[in-house]
């Protein structure tokens, strides 16, 4: 794994300016022609402090372990390949999550970081997602049944949002597998743990 995070070190700068339909954003994704999904992708702050896990299962994916990264400690990455998500800590450790990552297709890689973030968020499917699931609701405010799970942390490159999000879920059988449109989920346990570690301003290397 460390030749991995090494061989995209020396190229990220390159993949980012060589990211076609997405240059704007400086990420390299598989769904350009589905990225109205990522531009749309919207959410708002809900607070309800009576709100609980509901059907989330209750345990937790993190580990601490030898960090394989390279990374500055405070820094996120995400290895999609292998569905885990590192923050890096100090004195050569880091924190673990298991993480669902985007299905076939909507994969994609940059170097972003938190602009935002958000409990127990709202969510409105974007455009691209209706036409595909019209039966989807408009919006859906926060709370157990959003997809977007207790916490959302918003994916931005320089002042602009990007559209992925790594957030809770409501389908903690996911967890580990490819299946959303891009964005990174976590269990609700795990994501309310990174989201007290992490500040707005936290670096993201998103790996493919």
């Amino acid at each position: 794994m460390k030749s991995k995070f090494a061989a995209f070190a020396a190229t990220a700068a390159i993949a980012l300016l060589s990211a076609g339909s997405a240059s704007a954003f400086g990420l390299n994704t598989a769904a350009q022609a589905d990225r109205a999904y990522a531009a749309t992708y919207n959410a708002s702050v809900t607070q309800d402090d009576n709100l609980d896990l509901g059907r989330q299962t209750p345990t937790t994916t993190r580990v601490v372990i030898a960090d394989p990264t390279g990374e500055a400690p405070g820094t996120i990455t995400v290895d999609t390949e292998n569905r885990y998500l590192y923050l890096s800590m100090s004195d050569g450790r880091a924190m673990r999550y298991d993480v669902g990552v985007g299905r076939q297709g909507f994969e994609w890689s940059g170097v972003v970081h938190v602009g935002r973030k958000a409990e127990w968020p709202a969510w409105t499917p974007p455009p691209a997602m209706l036409k595909r699931r019209p039966d989807l609701p408009r919006h859906m405010a926060g709370g157990v049944d959003n997809p977007l799970g207790a916490r959302a942390m918003y994916l931005y490159s320089g002042k602009r949002d990007v559209g992925y999000r790594i957030h809770g879920s409501n389908e903690p059988d996911t967890i580990g597998q490819a299946v959303s449109s891009g964005c990174i989920r976590m269990l609700n346990a795990d994501v309310e743990d990174l989201y007290k570690r992490v500040q707005i301003g936290t670096k993201v290397v998103v790996l493919r």
